[in-house]
């Protein structure tokens, strides 16, 4: 064999060589594994549990009334508040949730929170012993509770080094239990003079079911493989009803609630945590 066939072989070999290590290269980039942007997309089918703490910096409670009953006419009127506000605005929410796919998951849940009640409000008439002439104002202040239940479903959008934002919504009720109402009354003199010191009365608080619905948006911080950490906005409205039944005034005939609020709207800022199961 001359030398230039002794070149051609080396250079067969060679490149037979170098084929079958192209293929094998091709091969190891079909079996890479594939790369998961999102690892919500490794989560879908997870059962799991939530706490958050929310705290409503602004409290719309707009425009609860009252109602006054005329014995003699057998017939009511509407007088709102001058001023109302509700206060006390932290709230305890737990819940259990399901992540259905990488993008939609759901949950129920259910919050406890209380409030407080301070409203006054002034009548051309007289406080009841006044005389005439005079007029009357008026302050009432009582605290209630509150246990809602809820249903939500959220949209978990693209993550990003760990962070999923979201948007949700839910619809539920909320259980407000209204306690003893304090009524007292202070005569401001005009046309007449005041006689006496002021008084004052209490009423028994009512309680009913509020239709309740919620809208909220946030972002979820992956601080394990199955705990997040959850910030977020909720604006949720209650629906109204009763604050307070009639004193007095029932043995003349008066019937059904005295006060009345105009439902809750809770404006929130909410932190908590969602741990899964598996």
């Amino acid at each position: 064999m001359d030398w230039r066939q002794g070149f051609w072989s080396v250079a067969f070999c060679a490149g037979l060589l170098a084929s079958e290590t192209a293929w094998a290269a091709d091969e190891d980039l079909l079996d890479a594994p594939e790369i998961t942007i999102s690892r919500e997309a490794r989560e879908a089918g997870r059962l799991y549990l939530r706490g958050d703490i929310g705290y409503a910096g602004w409290l719309d409670e707009g425009d609860p009334y009252y109602r006054s009953f005329d014995a003699g006419t057998g017939s009511y009127s509407n007088l709102s508040f001058d001023h109302a506000r509700f206060d006390k605005p932290v709230a305890g929410t737990l819940g259990i949730g399901y992540q259905f796919t990488d993008v939609f998951r759901a949950d129920l849940t259910a919050e406890y929170f209380e409030g407080r009640f301070d409203g006054s409000s002034l009548v051309a008439t007289p406080c009841a012993g006044q005389g005439p002439g005079t007029s009357c104002a008026l302050s009432h202040s009582a605290n209630f509770s509150a246990l809602g239940v809820m249903a939500s479903g959220y949209v978990d959008l693209a993550t990003l080094a760990g962070f999923t934002p979201y948007l949700g919504a839910g619809i539920g009720a909320t259980h407000i239990d209204w306690n003893t109402v304090h009524e007292t009354t202070t005569c401001v003199a005009g046309g007449g003079a005041c006689a006496g010191a002021a008084g004052g009365a209490s009423y028994a608080g009512r309680d009913s079911w509020r239709f309740t619905y919620a809208l909220m948006a946030g972002v979820s911080y992956e601080v394990t493989d199955r705990l997040k950490l959850d910030i977020g906005y909720r604006y949720s409205r209650i629906a109204d009803g009763g604050m307070f039944g009639f004193g007095a005034e029932s043995l003349a005939g008066a019937s059904g609630a005295k006060g009345y609020d105009d439902g809750l709207t809770r404006h929130e800022i909410r932190a908590g945590l969602r741990f899964a199961l598996w």
